[in-house]
């Protein structure tokens, strides 16, 4: 399964690169190769100062050893060995019109002393952070994710929809990160074989630029003002506060030795904190902050 899945992201990354770049029409890719002293590597390929994009990442990894003490206590095991895989895009547009996405598919595997596989299992799940909201596109990226749940099973999307929600909630903001997407973790064997998580997983992730794109060729073309763009840098800093203090990847890459460049590829390259701001009443950016305090259904 490993080198299955591993195989599969090598392929999604070069499909979305490829997308992406024929959407921003001016940047490319810029592709690092690096390897983990203690076993493994990855391919970095970063977008920056495009007609569309800012900055992004879509990243992949494959990493393995021996399992450093903070995750051992996390997994509640003892000197176990790890195996793991995926693929990590975050996108900060330019416009304020567009949203920033971010996505995520994983792979993991436990050994045992004999080197067997102990535990295994899929995550991930791909979320939406707009700045001005815009009704139809947040119903059009849930819809998408919705029909790839559906296709599996049909409590998927009221049930990982609700783990996303639940997932990127800022709790010391008190308010979402964002509109929210699916959100799924330990996929494990059991309510269906590893075999059928993978259809699964792959199955939303190949809908990704489905569920993105139109939203981007939709929104990238629309006129802004520089209070708007100062809007989206202050609301950026919320998203750099729930990736540092509460991203459970972020903190496993940092805590296993990873590449610090890759994890924090998420962040924003221009934020603002401003003391005590809030919107003004009855305003779009207050529109949004009402939806981000009390995450809604949108389909």
């Amino acid at each position: 399964m490993r080198t299955q899945f591993y195989n599969y992201i090598c392929n999604l990354q070069d499909t979305i690169t490829a997308a992406l770049e024929k959407v921003d029409g001016k940047a490319g890719f810029q592709e690092d190769i690096w390897e983990r002293p203690e076993g493994g590597g990855g391919r970095t390929r970063v977008i920056e100062n495009g007609a569309v994009f800012e900055k992004g990442g879509v990243n992949i990894s494959g990493v393995h050893g021996t399992l450093p003490e903070t995750m051992q206590t996390h997994f509640n095991v003892s000197e176990a060995s790890f195996y793991a895989c995926g693929l990590s895009l975050v996108l900060h547009p330019k416009n304020p019109n567009v949203p920033t996405v971010h996505a995520n598919w994983r792979y993991f595997e436990l050994y045992d002393s004999q080197g067997n596989i102990a535990d295994q299992w899929f995550g991930g799940g791909l979320d939406l952070t707009p700045y001005y909201l815009v009704d139809e596109d947040a119903v059009h990226f849930h819809q998408i994710c919705k029909e790839a749940c559906d296709r599996h099973d049909a409590s998927f999307h009221q049930q990982y929809k609700k783990r996303c929600d639940d997932y990127f909630w800022n709790a010391h903001r008190e308010e979402a990160r964002g509109v929210g997407g699916l959100f799924f973790d330990y996929l494990k064997p059991g309510q269906k074989t590893m075999e059928q998580w993978f259809a699964f997983v792959t199955d939303v992730a190949d809908h990704f630029l489905e569920a993105y794109v139109p939203i981007v060729e939709k929104r990238k073309e629309l006129p802004y003002t520089p209070a708007q763009r100062e809007w989206q840098e202050v609301r950026r800093g919320r998203y750099v506060e729930f990736n540092l203090v509460h991203d459970k990847g972020t903190l496993f890459g940092l805590k296993t030795n990873g590449r610090i460049e890759s994890i924090l590829m998420s962040l924003p390259p221009q934020v603002q904190w401003k003391y005590d701001h809030q919107p003004e009443e009855n305003s779009p950016e207050a529109e949004l902050i009402a939806v981000l305090k009390s995450p809604k259904n949108w389909v």
